[in-house]
């Protein structure tokens, strides 16, 4: 998946989201940021300076902090900005197969389908029901 595509699908369930709903989603995800650049100044302080090794092996300060906290701050960071970030991404996701789907449907010939053409299914609002409820709660 490259830049373009995510761009349209976001474009596209965004086009679909009442204003409330992109309001709400904008502050959640600032809130989230915030509470992140907020708690990283004190995770992300130099506590290596403060950390006391019991010998005097040149090389030991670095061992025996990298093995107390082995995952660095920068991969930690990446991992807080990704689970900040997917919950909307998972959202705009299932629309976007949601609305694949109906359009499979459509062209396939499915008995089940009520669309006349392809741009009812492109312009049509999804309601935040069932399955879209559970991926936009969680």
């Amino acid at each position: 998946m490259d830049w373009g595509a995510l761009h349209t699908i976001l474009g596209g369930v965004n086009k679909h989201s009442t204003s409330i709903g992109k309001i709400w989603l904008t502050v959640l995800f600032i809130f989230r940021i915030m509470i992140l650049v907020v708690a990283a100044e004190r995770v992300w302080g130099d506590e290596q300076q403060d950390f006391v090794c019991n010998t005097l092996q040149p090389g030991c300060k670095n061992v025996c902090y990298d093995h107390f906290f082995p995952i660095s701050h920068i991969r930690l960071w990446a991992l807080q900005l990704i689970f900040v970030s997917t919950p909307a991404l998972l959202v705009a996701m299932h629309v976007a197969y949601r609305r694949h789907e109906k359009k499979r449907q459509f062209r396939k010939g499915d008995q089940k389908c009520e669309y006349k053409d392809i741009e009812e299914i492109r312009k049509q609002r999804f309601r935040i029901e069932g399955s879209l409820w559970w991926t936009y709660t969680s």
